[in-house]
């Protein structure tokens, strides 16, 4: 990892803005990133865990990584979508 854990969580927590972010580094290595629906609750839109953060050596990783997690962010808001159509149809 090129970056100190302090850069690496600043610079994903940044990239959902203006959602809430938070990225837990464990001893280990392993990341955690958790986007929250909003700011007011703790409602969680995206939880992904055992990111390997070591994986993480450049720029390009981690904009990989950051994409790949919006990418995860947006089926799951098609998918909570699609429910509620599916939920007024019934």
């Amino acid at each position: 990892m090129f970056l100190s854990a302090l850069e690496l969580r600043n610079i994903i927590e940044s990239s959902f803005l203006p959602k809430r972010c938070q990225c837990t580094l464990s001893p280990d290595l392993s990341m955690t990133v958790k986007v929250y629906a909003d700011g007011e609750t703790d409602q969680i839109d995206l939880l992904k865990t055992g990111i390997d953060a070591q994986r993480l050596n450049g720029c390009r990783e981690i904009n990989e990584l950051i994409a790949e997690l919006r990418t995860d962010l947006a089926l799951h808001h098609v998918a909570v979508e699609q429910r509620q159509v599916v939920g007024k149809a019934l």
